[in-house]
């Protein structure tokens, strides 16, 4: 056992010491997670063969490490259950560091989930940790199995060492994080795992967000015409031209967003609530579609909201919009737009407050092992932290390492940024739960 003297730079010292040992260990654990297929696609998820290789790297180092089916989260009456779900043979794991109950707790959440490859062209497999110029390719290297991987490696690193601190340390692998999921997080929560703060690993480029944004999704789906009266006398109806003033009615909801009053961790956001077309459907350009006019087109939008912001009277401002843009247009006057939302409801943003103990704790760390000022922000994107934060009251906050490509092809990692978001985890964890 290690003798920690006082001073946070010593405690860094000291983290340094504790996760040194396990090094290529982490390296190892993280490329055997990007090998593994742990893609989700609703209602089903593929998590568990990454969650079994998680637990066996844990029970290897002696940690205390269970398994659990999620399937009776399907079964709860909570406001933020999945309903269109199916949890079914899926498993959270959960690893806990007993303290000796005289000071604080802290969880460390993360998702072993990923979204699936896509269709466009990887430089090679997504599932062949591919190591570049000090990064690791690979799909769910960014998001987020490099964050787990330093999240498990502080655990491993405290067993190892005999260090028990004086709060309890929570380590957490979750499922159903992506597509709004939230479902493995909540489960956690229903089963009883609880602390008194909350770090998740998401990527975050060594800086520390204290505030994510909502989310939400929709499909607006235009039906028109008839396919049999292609290659007649007649005019053929399709909704691909007016589609274009619909999309220019987006445009103009982006415009609107971004001119939003910019305040508190997203003042310095040029685009503080982007609106984002993420796809435009009707024919395909491939020669397996026939040369035809389509009778059908969707285009799927994506708004975001500030965490302070009444998610559902935006959204009815929205919807209101479109009902007016309808019946002012010739076309979808006549052809209405079918709104499908992706999720049943809304993802909602969190904010920790910038003097909160938690955000200082984890900005002191970043500045002793990494010899910077932290960078305080908030993410560009939702994730568990609003579930996690709003509705069961733990002050959570996200650090994690530095890629980019997360939902793209050639995603990446970079390795060393793993190693350091374990050393300022570590840091932390022995500075909170003293």
């Amino acid at each position: 056992m290690i003798q920690r003297s006082p001073g946070s730079v010593s405690i860094a010292n000291d983290a340094r010491r504790l996760l040194s040992p396990i090094r290529h260990d982490i390296d190892r654990l993280l490329r055997r997670l990007v090998s593994t297929n742990t893609v989700a696609i609703p209602p089903k998820g593929n998590e568990t063969a990454g969650q079994l290789l998680l637990q066996e790297f844990l029970k290897a180092k002696h940690v205390d490490v269970e398994l659990y089916e999620v399937k009776f989260a399907g079964k709860n009456r909570n406001r933020r259950k999945r309903k269109d779900r199916d949890y079914a043979g899926r498993k959270n794991l959960v690893a806990t560091l007993s303290g000796s109950g005289r000071g604080r707790s802290l969880l460390l959440n993360g998702h072993m989930d990923t979204v699936p490859a896509g269709n466009a062209v990887w430089s090679s497999s997504p599932w062949t940790p591919t190591e570049r110029r000090g990064r690791i390719y690979g799909l769910g290297s960014f998001d987020m199995k490099g964050g787990l991987v330093a999240q498990a490696a502080v655990i491993c690193a405290l067993k190892r060492a005999g260090l028990r601190l004086a709060g309890d340390l929570v380590f957490e692998s979750v499922i159903d994080e992506e597509w709004g999921g939230g479902g493995g997080t909540l489960a956690a929560r229903l089963r009883g795992f609880s602390a008194d703060a909350c770090i998740i690993s998401e990527g975050t480029q060594l800086e520390i967000y204290r505030a994510t944004r909502g989310g939400f999704v929709v499909d607006l789906i235009v039906e028109a015409g008839d396919p049999n009266a292609y290659f007649s006398a007649g005019e053929v109806l399709s909704p691909t031209i007016p589609f274009g003033r619909l999309l220019g009615w987006v445009g103009l909801w982006s415009q609107r967003r971004r001119k939003l009053r910019r305040t508190g961790p997203y003042a310095n956001f040029s685009d503080p609530a982007p609106v984002q077309v993420l796809a435009v459907e009707s024919n395909r350009l491939s020669p397996e579609t026939p040369l035809s006019v389509p009778s059908s087109a969707a285009v799927r939008i994506y708004f975001q909201f500030l965490p302070h912001e009444d998610v559902a009277t935006v959204i009815a401002g929205i919807r209101d919009s479109l009902h007016r843009f309808e019946k002012q247009d010739p076309f979808f006057c006549k052809h209405s737009i079918e709104w499908t939302p992706l999720l049943p409801s809304p993802l909602l943003g969190h904010e920790l407050q910038l003097n909160h103990p938690l955000t200082r704790c984890v900005a002191n760390s970043v500045r002793t092992v990494l010899g910077v000022d932290a960078v305080v922000t908030a993410a560009p994107y939702p994730c568990d932290a609003s579930l996690i934060h709003r509705d069961f009251g733990i002050p959570t906050l996200l650090f994690g390492p530095r890629g980019g490509g997360a939902h793209n092809p050639n995603e990446f990692v970079e390795k060393q940024s793993v190693i350091q978001t374990a050393e300022v985890l570590l840091t932390a964890a022995l500075q909170w739960c003293q």
